[in-house]
């Protein structure tokens, strides 16, 4: 399945790798890699390939699941698109609540003790996510753990959600891309060792260039 989805990912551009000019990040890393899994919506073979492997991976993973939340806004799509084929309840956890009407933080409906499944587009340092499952605790949900299209693996986000006791499990993640990526000739095997150099430590940026 990793390699699977992996080839979609790449075959869309929803995981772009370009280490010759790298992209820089809003907190001023480069990097090599630009992600959007927004671009899943919009190739619907791909799609299909994506939100089945999520919802085969709730039922696989976390089969006492009730109830799926999105992540605002990247996750919102593909957790009702899932729900819609598990047969399931869904809803989605704003940034902040709303400043008007209810003021709302989740929105859909959430009974307090129901087991919570997280649908999440990509995990870097894991930050974002772990405040929705903290507003979903502070609801009175049960977060079973989270269902990730695309994981960076960094070191960071592992340390966090291991502190937040959050499970984690990726359709797919950076080493697997890059391994498909070299593969189908996206990027040279060379540059392989470089995309890991990034992962490990994104802010040193010895890896640019490395293979000149």
């Amino acid at each position: 399945m990793q390699k699977k989805v992996a080839k979609a990912l790449l075959s869309i551009g929803a995981v772009f790798f370009r280490p010759e000019e790298p992209f820089t990040w809003a907190s001023g890393i480069k990097s090599p890699v630009y992600c959007d899994n927004r671009l899943i919506l919009t190739a619907p073979e791909h799609r299909v390939t994506v939100e089945t492997a999520i919802a085969e991976t709730v039922k696989k993973e976390y089969p006492e699941c009730e109830v799926l939340m999105g992540t605002s806004t990247a996750g919102i799509a593909h957790a009702a698109i899932a729900a819609h084929l598990l047969d399931m309840p869904m809803g989605y956890v704003r940034s902040g609540n709303k400043d008007h009407g209810r003021q709302n933080r989740i929105e859909g409906k959430l009974e307090k003790g129901q087991k919570v499944v997280v649908v999440e587009d990509l995990i870097s340092t894991g930050g974002s996510v772990i405040d929705v499952v903290d507003a979903l605790r502070e609801a009175g949900a049960e977060v079973l753990g989270i269902v990730s299209i695309f994981t960076y693996g960094m070191q960071k986000g592992i340390d966090r959600l291991a502190a937040a006791n959050v499970k984690n499990v990726s359709l797919t993640n950076f080493d697997v891309i890059a391994e498909v990526a070299a593969d189908e000739g996206y990027i040279k095997p060379e540059d392989i060792a470089r995309l890991i150099k990034f992962r490990n430590n994104p802010s040193d940026e010895s890896w640019i260039g490395a293979a000149e």
